[in-house]
């Protein structure tokens, strides 16, 4: 888009966070330092937050129906335990507010097919054979947007691999704002950071961990109980050498820097402010500290959501209220849009 749009100050929305997670499988580490436990420090903040599962994104490959119903509850779970307040903020499922996808029609009008065509995501989840891939694979990203805009959202908590998606929302809303001559849709800021914002694989610090790693060594799992966390970071992949005293130190050493991060994100520290501590340490020293912090921090979490799990009716009640709760604000935004679309509404 072209920097000569005007577009509106953010100053004239109220300060709302939306952000999801897919239920498409295990839920890792950094799901929740990536990005659950800055959902939970933005509840505190002066935000209104709205949190989501977000179930048809999860279709754009086929799922078991069985696994995605009970992998939503799960999510649910996992953001409860881990501080999420469902008084605090909205918690819900995607599919539960048909908002969603009514204006994420609208948005596959708005948005252009090179900008769909340039998204690494779908280039890289379609691979060779993109000729097969369901049609909403292409596409999601504009109903990214609508999950986002549908709330007047202004700021997201994203991850790096989730940034060209956010700058997709933009474009939209610039363009929708300009094309029909209105200030209506606020242009969202993507709210990036956090010393482990990008965690990596326990077993290659130059892979991203993955739920889809054939090894189960190369990842905590949020459901892993206390022996098993200890178990993963004993065996994480090291270097020979010394942890450093600056993050200088940490240049062209993936597996030091990813455990260093990890570190520093559990004790809300900073890279910096652990390294003048654990400087010139060997990993046989720095490692027993890195369990202890881990099972301390993570253990309560996977028991809280095992707790959860037991009791699917009472998680099922605070989605639905939450979906309630995220309507009350979704069905207004549309019905606005669709009176600047011209569609007429008897």
């Amino acid at each position: 888009m072209t920097d000569a749009v005007q577009t509106p100050s953010l100053d004239n929305f109220t300060k709302r966070v939306f952000s999801g997670i897919q239920p498409s499988g295990g839920l890792t580490l950094g799901n929740y330092l990536g990005a659950v436990k800055r959902f939970v420090e933005m509840q505190n903040d002066d935000f209104e937050t709205i949190y989501c599962v977000v179930d048809q994104h999860a279709i754009t490959v086929w799922q078991n129906p069985e696994d995605l119903r009970f992998r939503t509850r799960e999510i649910a779970a996992f953001f409860m335990a881990s501080g999420l307040d469902p008084s605090k903020s909205i918690l819900f499922n995607q599919s539960a507010v048909p908002e969603h996808a009514q204006l994420g029609w609208i948005f596959n009008c708005v948005a252009r097919m090179g900008w769909m065509q340039r998204m690494t995501q779908f280039k890289d989840k379609a691979g060779k054979n993109a000729q097969n891939a369901s049609l909403g694979l292409f596409g999601y990203p504009a109903l990214m947007a609508a999950d986002i805009l549908v709330y007047h959202a202004t700021h997201v908590p994203v991850g790096d691999d989730q940034k060209q998606h956010l700058e997709l929302t933009r474009d939209i809303a610039i363009k929708f704002n300009h094309d029909y001559g209105v200030d209506f849709f606020p242009v969202t800021e993507p709210v990036i950071g956090g010393p482990a914002a990008r965690v990596m694989s326990l077993r290659d610090g130059s892979k991203k961990m993955s739920k889809s790693d054939p090894s189960d060594l190369s990842r905590i799992n949020m459901s892993d109980d206390a022996d098993t966390i200890a178990k993963k970071l004993r065996k994480a992949k090291t270097d020979p050498d010394a942890l450093p005293s600056e993050e200088v130190g940490l240049e062209g050493r993936p597996e030091a820097r990813n455990l260093v991060a990890i570190y520093a994100a559990l004790g809300e520290e900073t890279v910096e402010t652990v390294l003048r501590d654990v400087g010139g340490k060997q990993f046989s020293e720095f490692k027993p500290m890195l369990v202890e912090r881990a099972v301390e921090k993570l253990s309560p979490i996977s028991g809280e959501m095992n707790r959860l799990m037991q009791d699917g009716a009472e998680i099922d009640r605070v989605l639905k209220e939450g979906s309630l709760k995220a309507r009350a604000i979704a069905e207004p935004i549309l019905r606005k849009t669709y009176d600047i679309v011209g569609m007429l509404q008897p």
